[in-house]
């Protein structure tokens, strides 16, 4: 009994020391893809436990949360003057601290991370490859408030690599290419780590802003986000024969009248809106190519690319990247998923990333 008495007073004055003693640990390991336009959480052993977009609905006047990921996103743009539904990552990296921290509690709690006094939460956090290292700790100290005892930061397109299936352990070399909501990362990786890399501000929010800007300028109709991101998805192209769809309905505000009104948008209109945008990936991707060694070139034209990331669903963006670079261009199996389920292999600690 006394022995027993010295070891608990021991763990009582060593804060967040696990319970190893007793052959007990407490604590959940989990890896987090924080997006901008959506946040996935794998749980270790579980597999990916959640998957909600990136929202908040807060209370001007309490400063407290209303609502969190899918009923946050609702309500953009139909909420009253005293809540607020913002997105607090912007372009890949935290734009509100406190929100993102307040969401990152939520999701931490909704995946079974539990604040018990002994019990430790380890934290695989995913981030684009060309944040600073101001971003990258604003990152880790929100996940520190938020709960975790531990936390680790890899890069997006390490995760995404990992989680596609690719094999990067190896002397050869393999092509990834993530389109996020926020960012787009471009990444050659051998050994175990990223030999040449590009980091881009163009997402799923930029073409979501692209197709906005050119309805307002061809249409004269004002549209919100979300009916953007409906119509991108809809009959959003990157190649100019379009996609074989219907015209769509969409809803907006005519500028000149003030008034409701539905116009039709077809896919081929799409490509001309998204034009730019795509073109700019397009030209990243090709500038890390330029400066990968030759060796590895030779590897990525054996095995071609691999898209991840939602914006890898677009219709054609396969195709225009294999059109422009000549290589063979393929799309991971779980797209969305796979930067999350990167952060399971991270976990699993037989990859370590350099």
């Amino acid at each position: 009994m006394f022995i027993v008495y010295i070891q608990m007073d021991k763990l009582q004055m060593t804060k967040g020391v696990s319970l190893l003693m007793f052959g007990i640990d407490f604590g959940i390991d989990l890896g987090i893809d924080l997006g901008t336009a959506s946040v996935l959480v794998y749980a270790k052993g579980k597999g990916i436990v959640l998957h909600e977009p990136s929202v908040i609905a807060i209370d001007r006047n309490t400063n407290k949360r209303i609502a969190v990921g899918e009923e946050a996103r609702l309500m953009i743009g139909r909420t009253p003057g005293n809540i607020v539904a913002v997105r607090p990552m912007r372009d890949g990296v935290i734009a509100d601290y406190q929100t993102t921290e307040l969401m990152l509690k939520y999701f931490l709690e909704k995946a079974g991370a539990k604040r018990w006094p002994f019990y430790r939460t380890r934290v695989v956090v995913c981030i684009p490859s060309g944040v600073t290292e101001v971003e990258q700790r604003a990152v880790k100290q929100a996940a520190y408030q938020a709960g975790a005892k531990d936390v680790k930061v890899v890069e997006e397109p390490y995760a995404a690599a990992l989680g596609a299936g690719l094999d990067i352990s190896g002397p050869t070399g393999s092509m990834v290419v993530d389109i996020g909501g926020g960012t787009t990362d471009i990444a050659v990786l051998s050994l175990n780590g990223i030999v040449a890399k590009r980091s881009l501000r163009v997402g799923g929010d930029k073409f979501d802003e692209a197709i906005s800007r050119y309805i307002r300028r061809e249409h004269n109709l004002m549209i919100g986000e979300r009916t953007a991101e409906e119509i991108k998805i809809a009959v959003g192209s990157a190649i100019p024969e379009g996609r074989p769809c219907e015209d769509i309905d969409v809803r907006g505000r005519d500028l000149i009248t003030g008034l409701p009104k539905t116009i039709k948008v077809n896919s081929k209109e799409c490509y001309v809106a998204l034009e730019e945008s795509v073109d700019a990936i397009v030209v990243g991707v090709k500038e890390v190519l330029e400066r990968t060694p030759p060796e590895l070139s030779s590897d990525i034209l054996d095995k071609g690319i691999i898209m991840t990331g939602g914006g890898a669903l677009m219709y054609g963006f396969d195709i225009r990247l294999a059109r422009e670079t000549g290589l063979p261009v393929s799309i991971a199996e779980d797209p969305i998923s796979c930067v999350a389920l990167g952060t399971g292999k991270v976990l699993s600690g037989k990859y370590l990333h350099k």
